[in-house]
This record gives C-alpha cells, sequence and structure tokens, in this order.
C-alpha cells in the first residue's frame, strides 16, 4: 500500500493519503462503508492515480449502492492496474442500473480477458443470473450449469451450483435441480437464498404430482 502511494503521488500528498487509505480500510473491514467512502473520496483527492484507492472507493460505492460512482471507480482501477477480479461486480452493477447491453458487452470482455477460477466462477454467477432475470434459463444454464457435483466444492463453486439450481427449476429439469440442491444444503445449509430455493422446488415437484 505504502510503496503505490509513494509511487502515484506527490510528495506532500503522501502522508496525508495514507493516513485517509488506512482508515477507510479499517471502515470497509468492519463494514463501515459509508464511512470507507467518504474517506476514500477524500484520498482519491490527494491521489487519483492510486489503483488502490480507486479499487476500494468502487467497492465502498457498490456496497452503499451509489451505483454510478461505482462503476466509474471499479473500471478506473482496472485501467490502471489491468486486473479483472471486480469485472463480476462491473456487471451486477450494470445490472442494478438495467444497462442490458453493457451487461452483455462486459460479459464478453470478460470472457476475452479471463481471470483466476473464483473471479470466472463470480462472473458466471452474476452473468447466469441476468439471464435468469430475463427469462433466458436454458442460456444460464450453459452458463453456470456443473459437469459434476462433488463434495469439496469452494464457496465461489457452489454459487454456480446455486444459479443452475435455479435454471434447472425454471426449465423444469427437476432431477438436476434437486441434485444441485441436495449438494448445496449439505455443503453450506445457511447459504443465502436456499430457503426459497428449497421452497421453489418443492412447488414445482407439486406442480407435477
Amino acid at each position: 500500500m505504502r510503496d503505490e502511494i509513494h509511487r502515484v503521488t506527490r510528495k506532500e500528498r503522501r502522508e496525508a493519503a495514507l493516513l485517509l487509505l488506512s482508515g477507510a480500510v479499517d471502515s470497509y473491514g468492519n463494514e463501515a462503508f459509508p464511512a470507507a467512502r467518504r474517506k476514500l473520496i477524500e484520498a482519491k483527492q490527494l491521489s487519483p492515480r492510486s489503483s488502490l484507492i480507486r479499487e476500494l472507493l468502487g467497492l465502498s460505492s457498490y456496497r452503499c449502492r451509489e451505483w454510478d460512482e461505482a462503476l466509474a471507480e471499479l473500471r478506473a482501477y482496472r485501467r490502471l492496474s489491468g486486473d479483472t477480479t471486480h469485472m463480476p461486480v462491473e456487471m451486477d452493477t450494470l445490472r442494478a442500473l438495467r444497462r442490458d447491453r453493457d451487461v452483455e458487452t462486459t460479459w464478453g470482455r470478460f470472457v476475452e480477458l479471463g481471470g483466476n477460477r473464483p473471479t470466472e466462477a463470480e462472473a458466471r454467477v452474476v452473468y447466469a443470473s441476468y439471464l435468469l432475470d430475463r427469462g433466458r434459463a436454458a442460456e444460464a444454464w450453459k452458463i453456470a450449469g456443473p459437469d459434476r457435483i462433488f463434495e469439496d466444492a469452494q464457496p465461489h463453486e457452489r454459487r454456480c451450483w446455486f444459479v443452475a439450481a435455479r435454471a434447472a427449476v425454471a426449465l423444469g429439469e427437476l432431477g438436476p435441480a434437486t441434485q444441485l440442491t441436495d449438494a448445496i444444503r449439505r455443503a453450506d445449509p445457511d447459504m443465502p437464498g436456499l430457503e426459497d430455493l428449497m421452497q421453489q422446488l418443492e412447488e414445482a415437484r407439486s406442480g407435477r404430482s
């Protein structure tokens, strides 16, 4: 953190920028997102070329539902750093702004650029959820559906399973939906949305009987 601030910030502004950034990191870690955002807006004025400040400001703005600001800052971070880690958050922000064409464009760009496995999984979660919201369940299944189900899946993999299970329910494919839902329930019974998914699955089964 200190190295980057020293590299991209005018000498007389470095210590103030570091102090604000350090405080913002603490606030963000404590989930005090509005406080983090306020500090980071000040820090950005002192060091606008800091990718760290722009990254954390984008994430804090996202948490505060300041969608336009979040998108601008996360794109600035990607431009400064070349890192694709937060492209899934960019897509989710575009979903919130109802900018469907830009969601599609950002997904296509992510496919070109790629990312690590957790980032790829999160991108599939966001894009498949976007497709489901628009009644495109078959496409969502192609994006999120797993090749296999295994016991030691990581949290990002289980989030893909969750979206895939929703797509399977929408398609009337209750066998895969049941397998995925049961696997999630065994691994993470407290996953947000799981109870709703189980209820949707039960309603779909009842509709068939």
